[in-house]
């Protein structure tokens, strides 16, 4: 990473060390590399550590890094675009899917779902866990709730929970002729259990996406999926799954 002249520039030190930084970050640096502590690159810049701080929070507000605690400021993954713009329809579970299916158990599910689902409030349903990675870092962790009414076939399958129930569930429910899905996309804070599951502090910002799966004219299906939002953005579009983008200003062909 070479010096620059910092003195000449009449945008802000810092907007000017932000876009320097991200050149090199492209260049230099790969996905997970541990950058340098904070006083070696102020000295190697030539600024001070409080106009090197403002670039870096501006570089972490884009996405191109990360703030690890006990690690430091690492190079963050590819941002994950999330389409929620698409004509393209699928059941969860399908052969592009690239969820990773966890778990699955009956659950009684929050009121809130329950009433979307129009199922009865203390009765149970079909919970499957799944999560997304991107480059080695969880990225998402997506809530599948199906009503047993979805999925009537089940009583043959001998495994009560785990994996093998999930992908058992998501066979049956795809024996569904799926009409069409409904997205919302809601900007909240990650709870105890999503910080968790992703790397982050309860309460970091996430994006929170509600997906309805229609089938018979009714809700047959409920995904609230939760993914970081400092690795992901809403695209628009008819791509029907998720694209990859590889820093705040170009996509990936």
């Amino acid at each position: 990473m070479g010096t620059t002249q910092l003195e000449t520039v009449p945008e802000p030190k810092y907007w000017h060390l932000r876009t320097v930084l991200s050149e090199a970050l492209d260049s230099e640096f790969s996905v997970g590399e541990i950058l340098p502590n904070e006083r070696d690159l102020a000295a190697r810049f030539g600024v001070a550590r409080a106009t090197l701080r403002q670039a870096l929070e501006q570089l972490e507000l884009e996405g191109r890094l990360q703030r690890r605690r006990g690690v430091g400021t690492t190079v963050a993954p590819p941002r994950m675009g999330v389409s929620v713009g698409t004509t393209q329809h699928a059941w969860p579970g399908g052969p592009h899917d690239a969820w990773q299916t966890l778990d699955c158990a009956p659950e009684v599910p929050p009121a809130a779902v329950a009433e979307t689902l129009v199922t009865g409030r203390d009765e149970p349903v079909h919970v499957v866990r799944r999560s997304r990675v991107s480059h080695g870092q969880p990225v998402a962790a997506e809530l599948l709730y199906i009503p047993a009414d979805s999925v009537p076939d089940l009583s043959g399958i001998d495994a009560p929970a785990g994996t093998a129930r999930a992908r058992a569930v998501l066979r049956e429910l795809q024996r569904l002729e799926l009409e069409r899905q409904e997205n919302a996309v809601e900007l909240g804070s990650a709870r105890a259990d999503d910080a968790r599951e992703l790397d982050r502090l309860p309460g970091a910002p996430v994006l929170v996406v509600t997906t309805r799966f229609i089938a018979r004219g009714r809700t047959a299906a409920l995904s609230v999926a939760t993914y970081r939002a400092d690795t992901c953005r809403l695209t628009f579009g008819d791509s029907g799954g998720v694209e990859i983008h590889h820093g705040p200003e170009r996509r990936a062909s």
